[in-house]
Parts: C-alpha cells; structure tokens; sequence
C-alpha cells in the first residue's frame, strides 16, 4: 500500500482529469476505503486545493480552479506527448508561443525522470521540421476565437476572400479546425444565412466579441467535416466529383483533408470531391493515382479530357514513326 504521502499525489493526479470521480472509484484506484479517501480529500483542501464535491448517487468528487496553478501530474506518456508537443509548437503556425513553448519544454525537460528525458532527447534529435513559409496566425486571435466560440458571442472581422475581396463579417463562431498547416474558423455568417469556413490568418477581428448568441445544431457532421469540405472543394472556382476504381483507404493514402473529401461506394471504389484553380490541374491529379475513373461533375471536365486524351493519343502516334514529330 502507498504511504500517506505517495497517495495524496496519486489522487491529485487523477482528480486533475476533468471528471467528477465517485468515492468508491477513487477508493478503488488507491487502493484503500472511502473513509480514507475522504480523510485525504479533506488534507487536500487543508493545503489549498479546490477539491469540490457534489452529494448523491450521482455525485462525485472535482478539483475545481484556483488562485494558483498546481503542481502538474503526468504518467510517464502524458509527460512524453507533452513535451512533443511543445516542441512542435515552437516551430508550428501560430506566432508569439515559440519562446514561450521553448521555455516551458525547458521546464519540463528538467524535471523528467531519465528515462523520459532520453526518449524526449531521442526524437527531438532524431527529428527535423521543414519550417514552411506559408501564413501564421496569432495567439491572440486564437485565443480570443476559442473564448467566443466557448461563451457563444458573435465575432465581428473584415476579411480577404480567395480574389483579394475586402469584406466585412459578423459570424457566430462554432468551432476552430487545424490542419497542421493553417488554422480555420467555422462559423454561421449571419448575412448569408448559412454556415461558413474562414481561414484564421486572413482575418482582422474587431475586439471585443459581440453579443450572446442562443447556439445552433453544429453543421451537418460536425464542425471539422465541414471545414474540410468547404476547404477541399469549395474555396476553388472548379469543383468535382470523381468515382475511382479503388478503395476509399488507397485514395485516403492520397488525399489529404485540405485537397479532398474521400467516400466509401463498396465494392472496390470510392467518390472523390475535390476542387481547384483550373480544369487542366484537376485532370492531371485524377491522372496520378493511377486508376480507372470516371467523373461525375462538372462536364466542362470531361471536355477537357476529351481534348487532353485527343492530344496524348496524336503525340503517342507521332512518336512511333521515326522523324514523326520534327516538324
């Protein structure tokens, strides 16, 4: 059985999951009997922790917020992905955290026992990041994002579009989606009476954050389906949609969140929504997988291969008589 001590520690750590936990379950974890763990719930308030407490069947026990941050109890993986993910943020897409992220793995690397700083060290060595020059975004405006969307207040911004049009925005924020390389906000644009992704670092917001708002039924599958739809496809003048003769993990493999949407039809096949800039982009990309195909939308695609296909089979005839194509 763990000393006094040791258990105190141990049940800081598990009230430290956002839980209600029962007395008996806390009881079962440390080993020992209800009376003693409210005997050491009690010791726990004696030094300052906000351990709350709710009677009932249904009831249980929470360590609430307090005037000082807490010693931080970790296992030996939540410690690990910690630190990785510290290290990612110090070289990731939000600007203003890299020093901070930089100081706090610092912190967290001094205090990890040997065989955690050697598995940290390892990958941290083992690792390289190509650092991208793409746009970042701020903490700031993260932050603020993320509160809005927690207390349901409509945020007001002017925003970029895809043509360089300046307009300005009054949304109700649902959710932030990540795409490990830009940030989005998923919202309701009240003006147009639906629902809307926005990309973070094209965004000025006006702070601070508008009025309450009563919160709607999330967009149809959720706020990141959304986003992925509205970036794969949506944000390009070009849309299709494309039945490949090979299975939806195979073109998974291909196919990233932020250049399509990948359904599952069985037998062998899936439908690829995707978008872009122009019809000759979209044909060569079908054209890398690699597979049978046949496209759905739009028909000026099939016009395009039509023309494409017409193309590739004069040059493949010129090429087999000799001198055929010297001209």
């Amino acid at each position: 059985m763990m000393g006094t001590s040791a258990r105190l520690l141990r049940l800081l750590g598990l009230l430290q999951v956002p839980r209600d936990w029962t007395g008996p379950a806390l009881a079962e974890r440390l080993e020992v009997d209800v009376r003693t763990v409210r005997r050491d719930v009690d010791k726990l308030r004696g030094l300052g922790y906000p351990v709350h407490s709710t009677p009932g069947t249904t009831g249980g026990y929470r360590l609430g917020a307090g005037a000082a941050l807490p010693p931080l109890l970790l296992d030996d993986d939540e410690a690990v992905a910690v630190a990785v993910g510290l290290r990612t943020a110090a070289g990731g897409t939000v600007t203003g955290i890299e020093e901070t992220s930089v100081h706090a793995l610092a912190k967290l690397e001094q205090v990890l026992p040997h065989r955690l700083r050697r598995r940290v060290a390892a990958l941290g060595t083992a690792t390289a990041t190509l650092v991208g020059r793409g746009p970042t975004v701020d903490a700031d405006d993260l932050s603020a994002l993320a509160a809005a969307c927690r207390d349901h207040e409509r945020v007001r911004f002017d925003y970029t579009g895809n043509d360089g049009t300046e307009t300005r925005r009054v949304v109700e924020p649902e959710g932030i989606v990540h795409t490990g390389r830009r940030w989005y906000l998923v919202a309701w644009d009240t003006a147009r009476d639906d629902w809307r992704t926005f990309r973070v670092d094209r965004m000025r917001l006006k702070l601070p954050a508008g009025p309450r708002f009563a919160p709607r039924d999330p967009p149809e599958g959720g706020v990141a389906a959304h986003a992925q739809r509205g970036i794969s496809s949506g944000a390009y003048p070009y849309r299709a949609r494309i039945v490949l003769q090979a299975s939806a993990e195979q073109v998974a493999e291909w196919v990233t969140p932020a250049s399509g949407t990948v359904t599952d039809l069985g037998d062998g096949r899936c439908e690829l929504a995707t978008g872009a800039h122009s019809l000759e982009t979209l044909a060569v990309w079908i054209g890398f997988f690699g597979v049978d195909f046949r496209v759905l939308e739009p028909p000026e695609l099939v016009e395009h291969l039509d023309a494409a296909a017409a193309r590739y089979a004069r040059a493949a005839a010129a090429s087999r008589v000799p001198g055929g194509g010297d001209r």
